[in-house]
């Protein structure tokens, strides 16, 4: 059975639930099982890698002892066994000496819960979780990305999905941009599920880890920030899945709701690749926080952030809505102070249904590193295929879309750049002049000939007639 076909039979399962109620319920309890068969599976590698490993979850409440026997205890017993002792006691989990393992199970137990009220129907979807999914084969691990993408489909209906997923395509352009070095402190401050930390790891994976001590210098490595509970369980459950063994660096928290002065130069990071939640308000007093800034605007708050965040010489790429790039007042103050204290060389501008189903607004992707000012930024339109409308759901974006944009951008030095039908640079002399408003349109592209008012309204008047 594949794993979308298992997904869907455990969530017709919990639809039967009196408990469970909605979509992210569904979810909820869906990832907190998957966290602990996940575990269970990496517990299994770690034992054979570790004659001493002991595991950081007491006997009796680690997967294999309560879940994985498909005979194993149901309906009321199972059911009181995970209220009144698998949760309490996974919530109050202590850490021993320096292993952090016991540290992370609790924080991700911190704000889970069961809504199931069946035992018989837990203990069915328990077993297909068991028959249907194994974290230890290579196959599986990998379609868990895909496993992803339907439960936040799913979350759609649950509201404010659209915060939690970039396309995989853009995440992977992105980090490749930014080019995260081994030992490099890479940071996502609103990083949802950690997409952009999974793809910055197999980048430096893939281009610079050799040895034992390259790879756990790669995991003290990645930083993440998240403030809802559901995306921060997936954002921990993904990092262990892709081998960063204790996540202690994968926070629950709101990075907004930290004065932007107390950051200091230990806070400060080399690489930043997030696409922040735009659109949404923050609560009272968060403005406050950021008194060049005040708005309660979130992509704001954040870009301001950001720039805070970076060492002299660090990189980022952001997404970030039209919206921001046309918008005036606090939004131009921004802009120009994210000029002065950073060289943003690149926009690159994406169509409006880049993020469909979760959102069909214009988007940017802004790169830009710290300690120069801008003398010149380039822009990139980037265009739907030829012979497709727009992107959706039967036919996202794919990496091969963005091929051109990749051998126009001319390497790790951008070197070789001409201007084109879908590039051209407007100078900071130009962008001043403008008000800072970078909603700057492509000066090649053709505009489309409606033809003569006048003929139209005889056609229309006619049609009508």
């Amino acid at each position: 059975m594949s794993l979308s076909t298992t997904l869907k039979s455990i969530q017709d399962i919990m639809r039967k639930d009196v408990g469970v109620d909605g979509d992210a319920q569904r979810i909820g309890q869906l990832v907190w099982m998957f966290f602990l068969k996940i575990y269970d599976d990496k517990e299994t590698e770690y034992e054979l890698l570790d004659d001493d490993y002991q595991s950081p979850i007491p006997e009796p409440l680690r997967w294999r002892h309560w879940a994985a026997n498909p005979e194993g205890m149901t309906g009321d017993e199972l059911l009181n066994f995970v209220n009144n002792e698998l949760f309490p006691r996974l919530k109050e989990l202590q850490s021993r000496g320096d292993d952090k393992r016991g540290f992370v199970i609790r924080g991700v137990f911190e704000d889970a819960y069961n809504y199931m009220k069946s035992g018989h129907l837990m203990r069915q979807v328990i077993n297909r979780i068991v028959a249907g999914i194994d974290f230890n084969k290579a196959h599986d691990r990998h379609l868990f990305g895909d496993l992803y993408e339907q439960i936040l489909r799913d979350l759609q209906t649950a509201g404010n999905a659209g915060e939690y997923y970039t396309p995989r395509p853009v995440t992977r352009f992105m980090v490749d941009a930014v080019d995260p070095g081994l030992g490099e402190k890479i940071l996502d401050p609103a990083c949802g599920t950690g997409g952009f930390l999974t793809c910055a790891i197999e980048h430096v994976r893939q281009h610079h880890v050799k040895t034992v001590e390259h790879e756990q210098l790669l995991q003290q490595s990645i930083f993440g920030v998240e403030k809802k509970p559901l995306p921060h369980l997936l954002c921990t459950t993904n990092m262990i899945l892709h081998g960063i063994d204790v996540p202690t660096n994968v926070r629950h928290d709101n990075t907004l709701a930290r004065p932007l002065r107390d950051y200091g130069p230990r806070d400060r990071v080399d690489v930043i690749v997030t696409n922040p939640p735009f659109g949404g308000m923050e609560e009272d007093g968060i403005e406050n926080n950021f008194p060049t800034f005040r708005t309660k605007e979130t992509a704001d708050l954040f870009l301001a952030l950001i720039v805070r965040l970076l060492k002299d010489g660090g990189r980022a790429a952001v997404v970030l809505p039209d919206g921001t790039l046309f918008g005036e007042g606090v939004k131009t103050r921004l802009k120009e102070h994210l000029m002065e204290a950073c060289n943003l060389h690149t926009i690159i501008r994406l169509p409006n249904s880049v993020f469909k189903p979760y959102a069909s607004i214009g988007t940017n992707l802004l790169f830009f590193e710290k300690g120069m000012p801008t003398k010149e930024t380039w822009f990139y339109e980037h265009r739907v295929p030829e012979g497709q409308k727009a992107y959706s759901m039967t036919k996202p974006i794919r990496l091969e879309h963005l091929q051109p944009c990749i051998d126009w951008w001319g390497g790790k030095e951008r070197k070789g750049r001409e201007e084109g039908p879908q590039a051209w640079r407007v100078s900071i002399e130009e962008i001043k002049a403008r008000g800072y408003n970078l909603d700057v349109k492509n000066p090649h592209a053709v505009a489309d000939d409606h033809g003569d008012p006048e003929t139209l309204l005889e056609d229309l008047a006619r049609a009508e007639a």
